[in-house]
């Protein structure tokens, strides 16, 4: 398995109202993708991004940060073999991911995916 990118998941009330301040006032105005509980605002000219994160539509807990992999089996397995906490089962979502959520030692909790 190998990481592909990393995005931060801040958790806001209101994605409209943050769209104000990391769009309007970081730049991030490039609004990739909107589901209504998660967006996601990148830099058009450099490519940062973070991801703004209301509920999570699926699992039982939001995740401070999506960690992109090239191999999602692989990255069970190793959480699993490591016997790290599994938050969230491995699940292909309806909006094209497969993920699942893991929790790290320091407790914080981790969306792993992969794109299809």
């Amino acid at each position: 398995m190998r990481v592909i990118s990393v995005v931060a998941d801040l958790a806001v009330d209101d994605i409209d109202a943050a769209r104000s301040f990391y769009a309007d006032y970081l730049g991030l105005d490039d609004e990739e993708f909107n589901l209504g509980w998660v967006a996601q605002f990148t830099s058009p000219e450099t490519g940062a991004h973070l991801q703004v994160v209301t509920r999570d539509a699926s699992a039982p807990q939001n995740p401070v940060v999506t960690v992109k992999v090239d191999d999602i089996e692989a990255a069970l397995a190793e959480a699993q073999r490591r016997g790290f906490e599994i938050v969230h089962p491995l699940t292909t979502e309806s909006w094209g991911i497969t993920r699942f959520f893991v929790r790290a030692p320091d407790g914080n909790v981790i969306n792993i995916a992969q794109h299809h």
